[in-house]
């Protein structure tokens, strides 16, 4: 069985070592770099299972990298930093990171999200609603189409480009249309238990990134209502 690949990019050799350190001792091949502006370059060499990526570094942040890694894949990233406010957060999930691990973190910590991440990058299974057709790992409702295979989502025709996370999400809605799913619930299925302390408002960040990808306006949802007060659901529009 081949080793799942995890790419570290971080300024900081002693932090690398110390990730490649943790990392290896669960079986996993680790490939880093120290320079930000070599990354994007070395993820699509290597096309790493997952990427940990240090916020702050010189030459590109981590960022403007993910954005970057963004365009060409939708490998996890989980970002690795010392800034810990609520703004750097929300603007590492809105770019396209799946977590945020704050420094210093605990090693168990870390192998734990990396592990969660992994694990449920090729999210399948479940029991199912009457409510939507699964033929041949195929989800759908509506004009939206997923083929669990082939991790890929269609809506009208035109293919979407998710996230690890947004895919998981979108998978998790269209599994039980017109379930509504608490930010908790949700949390609690797509993330591990050493997930964000700011579990509502990292749920609200990726479910706005996924209406801007699937919704033709955003603000008037024809898939991803909110339920005020409650949580959030997918309805199939009627024909």
């Amino acid at each position: 069985m081949a080793q799942d690949k995890i790419m570290v990019v971080d300024n900081e050799m002693e932090i690398i070592q110390l990730i490649k350190l943790y990392l290896s001792r669960e079986g996993y091949e680790v490939v880093w770099t120290t320079e930000s502006t070599k990354a994007a370059e070395l993820a699509q060499k290597e096309k790493p299972d997952l990427i940990l990526l240090d916020v702050v570094m010189p030459g590109l942040s981590g960022i403007e990298l993910c954005g970057r890694i963004r365009e060409q894949s939708d490998v996890p990233i989980l970002f690795v930093s010392c800034r810990d406010q609520d703004m750097d957060k929300v603007l590492g999930l809105s770019i396209g990171g799946d977590d945020y691990i704050t420094k210093p973190f605990s090693p168990a910590e870390l192998v734990a999200r990396v592990k969660a991440h992994l694990r449920r990058r090729n999210l399948s299974g479940g029991t199912q609603s009457d409510e939507y057709t699964e033929e041949r790992n195929m989800l759908s409702a509506g004009d939206l189409q997923i083929d669990l295979s082939a991790h890929t989502a269609v809506v009208s025709g035109t293919p979407i480009h998710l996230t690890a996370k947004e895919f998981e999400m979108l998978v998790l809605f269209c599994k039980y249309p017109n379930r509504v799913f608490t930010s908790r619930q949700i949390f609690d299925s797509l993330w591990n238990t050493y997930g964000l302390e700011e579990d509502v408002r990292t749920v609200m960040v990726h479910i706005s990134n996924l209406r801007k990808k699937l919704e033709t306006v955003p603000g008037a949802p024809q898939y991803i209502y909110t339920v005020r007060g409650v949580g959030y659901k997918l309805v199939v529009p009627k024909e």
